[in-house]
């Protein structure tokens, strides 16, 4: 299955701001009830068969992130724009998404990645960009798509919110 990651939307059947019981639906409907794994959590994540990890988080009965983790096998893909985000070496990844958007490593964190324009964060435990048998450090193991303002500080959200109004 490839799933089509689609900022701000969201992700295949999950829509950012959709209601938490729409989301734990659109999140079940990505299930395999032929291999249900011990590790699926109803209402907040699912893993597949390939491995790849699917995972929302609701706040005030809506959704306003989903984050996808790096499946062990080709058997689904999550793409943005063509790109096969864990697929391809992080480096890669980054290089081709700057094609499209603006993306900066993550001042907390040298090994990740965020695209603040499309709220994309793509996350690696270290980074390892010239070793690929390094295989936690050569790809990214998670991407998460957020809401709008999902990043933001106490701050930038009272800003937010002046503008809105």
């Amino acid at each position: 299955m490839d799933l089509d990651l689609a900022p701000p939307t969201g992700v295949g059947p999950l829509r950012i701001g959709m209601t938490r019981d729409a989301a734990n639906m659109a999140l079940d409907s990505l299930r395999d009830l032929s291999a249900v794994s011990d590790s699926d959590r109803p209402g907040q994540q699912v893993f597949r068969p390939s491995g790849l990890m699917i995972s929302i988080h609701c706040m005030r009965d809506m959704l306003e992130a989903i984050e996808l983790g790096r499946p062990s096998s080709q058997r689904d893909r999550v793409l943005f724009q063509g790109v096969d985000v864990f697929a391809l070496p992080a480096r890669e990844v980054v290089q081709r998404m700057g094609e499209f958007t603006s993306i900066d490593e993550d001042p907390d964190d040298d090994a990740s990645f965020i695209a603040p324009d499309l709220l994309l964060s793509f996350w690696r435990p270290f980074a390892a960009d010239d070793e690929p048998e390094e295989e936690q450090g050569y790809y990214f193991s998670s991407v998460l798509l957020a809401r709008p303002g999902y990043y933001d500080t106490p701050a930038q959200a009272a800003e937010r919110l002046q503008q809105s109004s």
